[in-house]
């Protein structure tokens, strides 16, 4: 375990000493490169240009919002050419969630994550995943765990995109939990075609407490204007870990400049809020950042003694925002014509 944590420390200086050797695209892309594993891989392919190239001036990298990584809005899919919300059949995105610490639930589709952290006095739930998956993943999934979905009495909203508050509406009409989101994600929720009532803005560093657990939420601007990631303290068979989510991975060339340097900013802020947190479990709203279902299946045939595989350590932390950091400094890199 030693020898593993001091390799993987090589790798994390090896990966920064490689990114500023030369403020470019392809530098920064090779820094995250040589950190991957299944436990960043995923969030790479999201963040990282999938090629570097030189962006041609007339058409300058930055010139539009972030690009979602699920269609924004109102509870349902994708838009049709029509118009109305889609909604795929449900073999394409249902899948069995379960449970991964003594106190945190997967709740899952095939492509995105919502978590329930169970406490002495009801449930957190972070995120809420589409609007069509409410009822089988949540509420049902919920269930299926032996929790009651009436017992739901905050929702933490990592961002206002559709695959992620899909569900807000419907949970807080079924069931009147408490809503936090960031300030400027309730604005964009707002434009949605039936959005939920706005309840409570986030504040950075704060504090939720419910019964016996207490986690923390930090605003994280970058992927929207004001993404949420957190920290979650979980249990493993009565031994403490704490969970570390970054709220907002996607990028592409249509991010802004001030938006990639506002995320740029903030994962090197949250690396060291987590790191010098204990962070040593990731947890991740978009199955494929850490290949969680496979992680999940893992957890479920674990036997009495294994290690459990979202327990990965502080290193691996690290290395998960240092990569999704240096694919925002690539971006930024090509956008300012450092291909």
């Amino acid at each position: 375990m030693q020898k593993s944590r001091v390799v993987l420390s090589l790798l994390s200086l090896s990966a920064a000493a490689l990114a500023q050797s030369a403020d470019t695209g392809t530098a920064h892309k090779a820094a995250a490169t040589a950190l991957l594993n299944s436990n960043n891989a995923g969030a790479a392919r999201l963040a990282c240009p999938a090629s570097i190239f030189r962006v041609p001036t007339s058409n300058p990298a930055g010139g539009g919002p972030p690009r979602a990584t699920g269609a924004p809005g109102g509870g349902g899919g994708g838009r049709g050419a029509a118009g109305p919300p889609t909604i795929p059949p449900r073999d394409a995105w249902y899948a069995e969630g379960g449970q991964v610490f003594d106190n945190l639930y997967l709740l899952t589709t095939k492509t995105n994550s919502a978590w329930a952290v169970n406490t002495s006095a009801g449930i957190i739930l972070i995120d809420t995943l589409y609007g069509y998956a409410a009822q089988d993943e949540i509420v049902d999934g919920l269930k299926k765990v032996g929790l009651d979905p009436a017992n739901i009495k905050y929702i933490v909203v990592s961002h206002a995109h559709g695959d992620h508050d899909g569900s807000v509406k419907f949970l807080q009409d079924t069931y009147n939990p408490r809503i936090i989101m960031g300030p400027r994600d309730w604005e964009l929720a707002a434009r949605e075609a039936n959005p939920p009532r706005r309840d409570m803005d986030a504040t950075d560093g704060q504090k939720l407490t419910l019964g016996d657990t207490t986690i923390t939420i930090y605003i994280t601007p970058g992927h929207t204007a004001s993404t949420l990631s957190v920290l979650v303290p979980v249990k493993d068979h009565g031994v403490p870990h704490l969970a570390m989510e970054w709220g907002g991975t996607a990028l592409s060339g249509n991010t802004s400049r001030e938006m990639l340097q506002s995320y740029i900013s903030n994962a090197g802020r949250f690396l060291d809020i987590a790191d010098g947190s204990g962070a040593d479990v990731i947890i991740v709203n978009h199955t494929d950042y850490n290949d969680a279902l496979a992680r999940l299946e893992r957890t479920k045939a674990r036997k009495p003694g294994e290690p459990n595989p979202w327990v990965v350590g502080k290193p691996e932390v690290r290395n998960y925002l240092t990569v999704v950091q240096e694919c925002a400094k690539s971006w930024l890199a090509i956008g300012d014509g450092r291909p």
